[in-house]
């Protein structure tokens, strides 16, 4: 059979997004995965138009809630084709009977590589299953993601996964819910990955990006593959948690094994959001410390805030701005609180009668207000947001950052001056998070099935993204 994965997109700037950083693993490898006598394409809807005029046989979408009402509208489109429609991702995932509802043919709940042979053979046959519900499996044998596939639109193109999960719990995320535990791939397996080399431009065969949620949780795991890592000499970048910058000889082997960068989710600087956010593991005073230390090892630090907690106002939102550079962030994550379903925060407000029933999907972006804030309205909440973010991104700011990251190793520099310009750039141009259109929320049809497995933010359903980095647009 011919397969297109389809990853839809929504556009969440003003005028685009004019460059594209990294692409989610997720389509190169559901493409890995799909066994070798069918053809496979995988198109990413960011950087690449949607043909209907397709020949594949099958049409597999990936998507989260962002999302979800343009992958139900190709959807519709494909069907009307004639074509068979298996969505997946964290969206069809929890919502299940809607995507059913949505001109799906079916849905994958929980991890692809238990199921996906299973439906393209299901799929060949005419005897395709609604759901296809994916068990845990180990994370050995799986094969180096489909790189040949990408378009030539995306500056980083090796995206390696070598963990699933991440012991903490935020009320916001819905990791533990989608993934629970945390598994890790063969050391063997992930240097394998790491040593393909098969990319045009030296940045590309330099880079690597660990599409893990929390790459250093075991610390025995981590050490191993850095100490492996080091006659490598690759840059490496990553997500984690403050708590590595306690462990000096973790931080000695990153700086070795080329480490340019680590995002942390710091999320706010309110004591009361923090504890609704069930971030219990960061502590306020101890940022800018650990901020230091990354810095002492070279090691530039992208870090994540997100507006819209019980305890935050207008006022504490936009001075954000000024915590920020007190701690010494090199690169800020800018997003608005966004109450995913299968997260404590999505059944809090739920509960609480504060989800805006007026608004679609496409609020569920992380750039844009769904819920109705404690401390002041959706408007106040968005409009706060949109001040930090200009604040944020101003010239002399933005500027100011570059030069202070400086003294970093070189690559940290260089992704420090990419991703400042990229948006100090945004920010001069007016290219800001553009405000989505009103468009009432897709009604669930039926009860929503609870994910038996354990699953990864990019590879949960038929074909998974994130990243964020699940909180931000890395």
């Amino acid at each position: 059979m011919n397969i297109d994965i389809i990853l839809p997109y929504i556009q969440r700037y003003a005028h685009g997004h004019e460059i594209n950083f990294v692409p989610p693993i997720t389509g190169i490898h559901l493409a890995a995965l799909t066994p070798a006598r069918h053809r496979v394409r995988v198109i990413h809807q960011q950087v690449a138009p949607i043909h209907f005029d397709t020949d594949a046989d099958v049409i597999a979408l990936s998507f989260f809630s962002g999302f979800a009402p343009e992958a139900y509208r190709l959807a519709h489109e494909f069907k009307r084709r004639g074509k068979t429609v298996i969505a997946g991702g964290p969206h069809a995932t929890f919502w299940s009977d809607e995507a059913l509802a949505h001109d799906c043919d079916a849905v994958v709940i929980g991890e692809a590589e238990a199921v996906w042979a299973q439906a393209l053979d299901d799929a060949e046959r005419g005897a395709l299953r609604k759901k296809y519900f994916g068990q845990p499996t180990t994370l050995e044998n799986i094969p180096t993601p489909r790189y040949d596939l990408l378009p030539g639109k995306f500056l980083v193109r090796r995206v390696i996964q070598a963990t699933r999960g991440c012991p903490f719990a935020c009320a916001f995320c819905s990791v533990p819910s989608i993934n629970p535990g945390y598994r890790m791939r063969p050391v063997a397996d992930v240097l394998r990955d790491i040593r393909f080399d098969h990319f045009r431009w030296w940045w590309q065969r330099k880079l690597v990006w660990f599409w893990d949620d929390n790459l250093t949780a075991r610390r025995a795991y981590v050490k191993a593959l850095l100490r492996e890592m080091i006659p490598l000499k690759k840059w490496w970048l990553t997500q984690a948690s403050m708590d590595i910058t306690q462990d000096d000889e973790l931080l000695d082997l990153m700086r070795a094994s080329g480490c340019i960068g680590v995002f942390f989710g710091i999320e706010s600087f309110g004591a009361e959001a923090l504890q609704e956010a069930n971030k219990r593991q960061n502590r306020i005073e101890y940022y800018r410390q650990g901020i230091e230390k990354m810095h002492a090892h070279g090691i530039a630090v992208m870090a994540g805030f997100i507006a819209g907690f019980d305890g935050d106002t207008p006022e504490d939102i936009v001075t954000m701005a000024d915590r920020l550079r007190e701690i010494g962030v090199d690169v800020p994550f800018l997003s608005v609180l966004t109450p995913y379903k299968g997260t404590p925060l999505y059944d809090k407000l739920e509960a609480e009668g504060k989800l805006l029933k007026d608004r679609g999907w496409q609020f569920y972006n992380g750039y844009n207000v769904a819920f109705q804030p404690r401390a002041m309205s959706a408007p106040e909440l968005l409009g706060a947001h949109r001040a930090l973010w200009r604040k944020a991104f101003s010239p002399l700011r933005v500027a100011k950052r570059i030069a202070r990251s400086a003294r970093l190793n070189l690559g940290a520099f260089l992704l420090s001056l990419a991703m400042n310009g990229f948006y100090g750039w945004k920010r001069i141009t007016g290219n800001a998070p553009l405000d989505m259109q009103f468009r009432a929320m897709p009604v669930q049809v039926g009860p929503t099935p609870q994910p038996r497995a354990n699953q990864f933010m990019d590879l949960v359903g038929t074909v998974l993204r994130v990243s964020s980095f699940k909180r931000s647009e890395l």
